[in-house]
């Protein structure tokens, strides 16, 4: 039994050799940067798409607030035109106009702060790459030196 435990333990420590060997650091390290690149370009997108979003909602916000003064510059026409029923409907218009101006404006609230935390994960996340990439340059070179530098021969 003895016997066999110690194959075992053999075929374990060279199994375990094999992997060390095969494990490039230098490649696993650029990898891992290529991965953080790869992120760091999908929260761009995101902040981009974000930000014409609401670019998108200040528009229709300005079109809608246009639409309301539109509307009540039209009742008081009807008004100075005694037509009370079409006052009445112009009012009843503007306040609709209204009402739809202020969900556009909670709505650009809304995704501004939503567009500046994005904008300031992107600032970390550009940070962080800087930061391993220059860890990644250390570890890269200190990797290099062990390989070259062989230990000391016993005298």
């Amino acid at each position: 039994m003895a016997l066999l435990e110690r194959v075992a333990t053999l075929v374990r420590a060279n199994l375990n050799d094999l992997i060390d060997k095969a494990e490039d650091p230098e490649k696993l390290i650029k990898q891992v940067i290529l991965d953080m690149q790869n992120q760091l370009l999908q929260v761009k997108t995101q902040v981009a798409v974000s930000m014409a979003d609401q670019h998108v909602l200040e528009k229709k916000l300005k079109d809608n607030e246009d639409n309301t003064q539109q509307w009540m510059r039209r009742a008081e026409l009807a008004v100075d035109k005694k037509d009370d029923a079409l006052a009445r409907a112009a009012v009843e218009r503007s306040m609709s106009c209204q009402s739809m101006t202020e969900s556009y404006r909670q709505q650009v609230e809304d995704q501004k702060t939503q567009v500046e935390n994005l904008k300031t994960a992107l600032i970390k996340l550009q940070q962080k790459l800087e930061e391993a990439q220059s860890k990644a340059d250390m570890l890269v070179a200190q990797h290099r030196r062990s390989r070259w530098v062989k230990p000391p021969t016993p005298a």
